[in-house]
């Protein structure tokens, strides 16, 4: 049996020591390989008996046809490679050597996003462009390289199961040449979720014409039309629900509510949602208050450097939900732009000024100040919206169905208090759920709120099945329970 490994690269929680220890824990980072698959291989995990995924699906995940569904998965935040277009620089996905360091200045704007009064969020455009999903991270340890592995498990699961992604060689299993069965969508994840959402719906479509014609190609013209099974992780969640109610659609302009149309569920049978923190995480606060260091090798990233990231407010909780209390133990609205300013959060940190000097050189300290405190505004209102699209209570149309696997069985932060003298966030209490997201949150269960009845489940999404994986974040896409669960769903479960 091979040996625990140490915990993998985890993108929204700090480093805890009591964490360190633990073979699964979320905090530090973890060499691994595949543990899905290699747990099928060997057979054992800390004695306790696992399937044999491979000898389980073998034949099944031999048998392609018209109407098995092609699968795509969408990581996380900073799941996604990022290089800079021009320089070829790593921006996102090694630490070290030719990576770019958000400690230096010029690394710093690289990494960043553009920062400009009297534009929109939108047209903040720079020259990162993507590079694949991040299998793996390298990092430089006394000069060694050191790769670490990100999203492999999902990947190595599917090979297992058949599906071929011409894109990823991480699997033992060769079942020919049906690289359309399987695809990853890289996104940014610094930007806005609604425009990678609107980016994630023209994949679809781009992919949805290029399957049609390779299965024309094998099985003649008359096909239903392809949809996909969806696997997103974390964030990619949040992508992929708001593609699923609007589409292509933006969030209007005037910070009302988008028509739910249900344009992308006609795209989509199953969206498989792993970890997604559907009304947020704490641990976001944090980041963008104190800034954050992702792992014991990595550099350090300043809140002014990560306050940039429109996609990191939306990863916030609902301020409804209690997550944030003052000294009387009163709920506070922390999507306020008047209370950062206040409190000297993020961009409104005046101790940040030496970072916005690094990200606009060109400007006075007071012009980098309007410009800062603009886009926290900016950020913080289309947090707001976008939040109001997913949490509008709606099922979707037939064909579609909602599946969650969430974590339950690690002590999770749930509540906090802003600490003035240290400038940073006091946690108050936990809760079940995977270190990083609550249980409650993966749910999106509004029995947080005061107003609501506590009986049974109230969730605004019309959930089709919910499995827990008693694991951490990132932990879930390699427990053998979640390999096996996915596996059953993507090819034996009746459609």
């Amino acid at each position: 049996m091979k040996p625990s490994l140490p915990a993998p690269l985890h993108p929204l929680n700090p480093l805890r020591s009591r964490r360190l220890a633990s073979p699964r824990g979320l905090l530090g980072l973890r060499i691994v390989a595949s543990l899905a698959l290699l747990l099928s291989i060997t057979g054992c995990r800390s004695g306790v008996e696992v399937p044999d995924l491979l000898g389980i699906y073998d034949q099944v995940a031999k048998y392609h046809d018209q109407h098995r569904n092609p699968v795509v998965v969408i990581p996380g935040i900073l799941g996604t490679k990022l290089v800079h277009e021009n320089s070829g620089q790593i921006v996102w996905g090694a630490f070290g050597g030719s990576a770019v360091d958000p400690r230096e200045a010029d690394g710093a704007r690289i990494f960043s996003l553009p920062m400009e009064t009297g534009s929109e969020l939108r047209e903040l455009t720079d020259e990162v462009v993507t590079d694949g999903v991040l299998e793996k991270i390298e990092v430089r340890l006394a000069g060694l390289p050191i790769e670490l592995q990100a999203y492999v498990e999902i990947l190595a699961t599917l090979g297992a199961g058949g599906y071929r992604d011409q894109d990823f060689r991480g699997t033992v299993v060769d079942y020919g040449d049906d690289h359309f069965t399987c695809f990853q969508y890289p996104y940014d994840w610094r930007r806005d979720n609604v425009e990678s959402a609107q980016n994630l719906y023209r994949f679809l479509r781009e992919r949805q014409a290029y399957v049609t014609e390779e299965r024309r190609k094998r099985w003649g013209e008359d096909q239903d039309p392809v949809r996909f099974d969806v696997i997103a992780h974390s964030m990619g969640g949040l992508v992929l629900r708001y593609m699923l109610r609007y589409g292509d659609a933006d969030l209007p302009a005037d910070g009302s509510m988008p028509e739910l149309t249900w344009a992308g569920a006609e795209l989509v049978g199953r969206a498989i949602l792993v970890g997604t923190p559907n009304a947020g995480a704490i641990d976001a606060l944090a980041q963008l208050i104190e800034g954050r260091k992702f792992g014991p090798f990595t550099p350090r990233f300043e809140p002014a450097l990560i306050g940039t990231l429109p996609s990191l407010y939306q990863l916030l909780p609902r301020p409804r939900h209690g997550a944030l209390l003052d000294s009387s133990g009163e709920t506070v609205d922390f999507l306020q732009p008047a209370l950062w300013r206040e409190r000297g959060w993020g961009l409104a940190n005046p101790g940040q000024d030496e970072i916005l000097a690094q990200l606009l050189p060109q400007l006075s300290p007071s012009a980098r100040r309007t410009v800062a405190l603009e886009h926290l505004d900016k950020s913080l209102r289309r947090a707001r919206q976008f939040h109001g699209a997913l949490d509008l209570p709606a099922t979707p149309p037939q064909g579609t169905r909602l599946m969650l696997f969430a974590g339950d069985a690690e002590l999770t932060s749930s509540a906090a208090r802003f600490d003035a003298d240290r400038h940073r966030l006091s946690f108050l209490a936990t809760a079940p759920g995977d270190g990083t997201v609550l249980r409650t949150s993966a749910l999106m269960d509004e029995r947080l709120d005061p107003s609501v009845p506590k009986a049974g489940l109230s969730s605004p999404i019309h959930w089709s099945q919910v499995s827990f994986i008693f694991s951490d974040h990132l932990g879930i896409t390699s427990a053998p329970e979640f390999s096996d669960n996915v596996l059953y769903l993507l090819l034996e479960e009746p459609r």
